[in-house]
């Protein structure tokens, strides 16, 4: 009988829109490890990487302590391969999760484990350990590190920093073992380790929506860790915004009733044009609403941040769309001496966006900083970027690690500076607000 050539085709996702996807998947580092928020395609990444060396005749082991995670890289191998298999190249073992090219070391192989006793008894040249921050240490320092002495191999490890709630299910000693590797590879200089750092945002697969309702319910330290993938540790001294109180002021969505009077700030930029609106609370309280919020408190109610690309007038349709039927009390932006023609540009398109009323930045700051400690400021919990930036907004630390009267990597922080723009306006000055409600603020942020 004539042999004929068998033909099967390997399906793999495509990361090339997904750039730190795409780096996980290529980089020649013989070590990586990656830092990256909740559902940011971190597992995706790994079975691409795993599923490609594979082909290339490697062998490959992939750990989690969870079967969740397991299951999620085992479905994804599985799909990319199944032609392969049906064809007859490689034989699948579901019980024991692995594939392999029968006859030689060829393999690759889902398991879970979480520390160095449930890692033993496998060996390979690429070894792929996800949610490494709930393993224990040594789970790579016993038995990872080793494995891959006899063929240079190689290694990803792959964390999302550790909140309370997933600190309860860790099996290592220290909870920050992930994050203290991860800063000691970022000191590298002999190129073996390469690091990469990515939020849950940077999933261009992920629906935006979504992950919205899953953070509402994040408090912002948990937003900060599990979705921006920061944990750093930090003073609270060290925080620009340490006194807005999450607790009372991170609000549910409500309906702003149409005779609250609305305002925006508005930060200019080509690339990262940014606009926050504001409603003025009126009595009586709406349904939905906080019961103890007052008279003249603010809410953070609409966040606009939409990428480079657009001309004034189209934002300015936008700001029309989002303030329809409301009314638009003032809008401030820019820096007050050197944006004046930006807000001419708004002025022209019937958008009137005014200079701040304080001149220095410091005093705008000041004042964002005093509405926020007599919690006289709300944030709908589904703003998200907004909320990010608060609780990532540092000050510049000397030499002696003590906070500066300057913010940190500041050109990155556009809403924030948008909400001190419009701040700064004479309606919310202190003084306003009086002895009774700084009273009244202590009270609610205590009990």
């Amino acid at each position: 009988m004539p042999v004929t050539a068998a033909k099967a085709e390997v399906i793999l996702r495509n990361p090339s829109t997904h750039l730190p996807q795409l780096r996980m998947v290529e980089t020649k580092a013989k070590r990586l490890i990656v830092k990256a928020g909740r559902r940011g395609g971190k597992t995706v990444g790994l079975a691409t990487r795993g599923v490609r060396a594979f082909l290339d005749g490697r062998r490959v082991l992939y750990a989690a302590p969870t079967s969740e995670q397991t299951d999620k890289f085992w479905y994804e191998v599985k799909r990319a391969l199944a032609e392969t298999i049906q064809a007859g190249f490689y034989k699948l073992n579901e019980s024991e999760r692995f594939i392999e090219k029968v006859g030689t070391e060829n393999r690759i192989k889902a398991k879970t484990a979480w520390n160095a006793d449930t890692l033993r008894g496998d060996y390979a040249d690429l070894l792929l350990l996800d949610e490494f921050q709930l393993m224990s240490e040594d789970a790579w320092d016993e038995v990872g590190a080793p494995m891959l002495a006899d063929h240079n191999g190689d290694a990803v490890l792959v964390f999302t920093p550790p909140s309370l709630a997933s600190q309860g299910i860790s099996k290592a000693r220290d909870p920050r073992h992930a994050s203290k590797l991860f800063q000691k590879a970022q000191t590298d200089t002999t190129g073996l380790w390469e690091t990469i750092h990515f939020t849950s945002h940077d999933n261009p697969f992920i629906s935006q929506d979504a992950l919205a309702l899953v953070a509402q319910d994040m408090s912002l330290e948990s937003y900060r860790r599990e979705i921006m993938a920061e944990d750093d540790e930090i003073e609270t001294l060290w925080l620009v915004h340490s006194r807005f109180n999450e607790t009372l002021c991170k609000i549910k969505r409500f309906t702003i009733p149409l005779n609250w009077d609305i305002f925006s700030g508005h930060d200019f930029g080509s690339a990262n044009p940014a606009a926050i609106f504001l409603a003025r609370v009126k009595l009586p309280i709406p349904l939905g609403a906080p019961a103890y919020m007052r008279q003249n408190d603010l809410v953070a109610f609409r966040e606009y941040e939409p990428g480079a690309g657009f001309s004034a007038m189209q934002h300015i349709d936008r700001f029309k769309e989002i303030a329809k039927g409301y009314s638009v009390i003032r809008s401030r932006g820019g820096n007050f001496t050197t944006e004046d023609e930006i807000r001419q540009l708004y002025r022209a398109g019937h958008w009137d966006i005014q200079a701040p009323a304080l001149e220095k930045k410091n005093s705008q700051i000041d004042r964002l900083i005093s509405v926020e400690e007599n919690n006289q400021f709300y944030v709908f919990g589904d703003l998200l970027r907004l909320l990010s930036e608060i609780s990532n907004c540092m000050w510049k630390l000397d030499r002696d690690n003590k906070p500066t009267d300057e913010i940190n990597n500041e050109a990155t922080f556009h809403l924030t500076a948008a909400l001190r723009y419009i701040l700064s306006d004479d309606d919310f000055k202190p003084v306003i607000l009086g002895h009774q409600l700084r009273t009244r603020a202590t009270y609610y942020s205590v009990r």
